[in-house]
């Protein structure tokens, strides 16, 4: 399938939202325009002719070719990475980003629904506002997770959204685990990484372990430049 329109995609290697976009743009075969965007200083123009919100993910669809500082105002501007997960698959429909079954597809979202209302807030509440409390919060949250799984394989059978949603989050908390990482006391991501290798989680780690697996994943992660970036991160107070 030739594509319509030029896809300019507005991103940085930190972010696991981010993340996702690039899973879907190469599982498509897209051909697009990578633009890193300085989080720390983002320019002005970002939120004046990109995203309001100056969030990243986000992508312009269409319109002339130009350089990505200098957006057309004939380009669609689309952000939120499950809103552009979704449009991806409607624009590239062979690389099956949702099943054709309407089951299924439904099955995928529903997945990717539960997946960021709830681990978010886990993952949220471990490796950023730790409270006492919060390892409950994230083991309740993988717990969930765990469970939305089949007994074998991805969630619906084939690769889909689902993963992609789920993969990057799921490879970047065993990186922050392994070197203990976050605003929790020292040594309690290693201790909570004990936990999730044990029995309690082994089918979530081997879930995990498909994903990355997969040749769209590998060929979009880099685990040792995801520690270099994590590591930066100023509220976290350890190594």
């Amino acid at each position: 399938m030739v594509q319509a329109g030029q896809i300019t995609f507005y991103t940085h290697p930190y972010s696991p939202y981010c993340h996702r976009v690039h899973l879907g743009l190469d599982q498509a075969k897209a051909d697009y325009t990578n633009f890193v965007v300085n989080l720390m200083e983002r320019p002005a123009w970002y939120a004046e002719k990109v995203n309001p919100a100056g969030k990243i993910p986000a992508i312009t669809y269409g319109g002339p070719k130009v350089a990505p500082d200098d957006p057309s105002p004939e380009s669609a501007k689309i952000n939120e990475s499950v809103v552009i997960l979704e449009f991806l698959a409607d624009v590239f429909p062979e690389a099956q980003l949702l099943p054709a079954d309407p089951v299924l597809r439904a099955k995928a979202r529903l997945f990717v629904n539960s997946f960021d209302t709830v681990f978010a807030k886990g993952w949220a509440d471990f490796f950023f506002m730790y409270t006492e409390g919060a390892g409950k919060s994230l083991f309740d949250a993988l717990e969930f997770v765990q469970a939305a799984l089949p007994p074998t394989g991805f969630v619906v059978g084939q690769w889909s959204i689902a993963e992609i949603a789920a993969g990057p989050f799921l490879a970047r908390l065993l990186v922050l685990l392994k070197h203990d990482l976050g605003t929790y006391p020292v040594g309690e991501g290693t201790r909570a990484l004990k936990t999730l290798q044990g029995p309690r989680f082994a089918r979530l780690l081997k879930y995990v372990e498909d994903v990355k697996a997969h040749p769209n994943f590998k060929n979009t992660w880099d685990e040792s430049l995801q520690y270099d970036l994590w590591k930066q991160n100023p509220v976290f107070k350890h190594d």
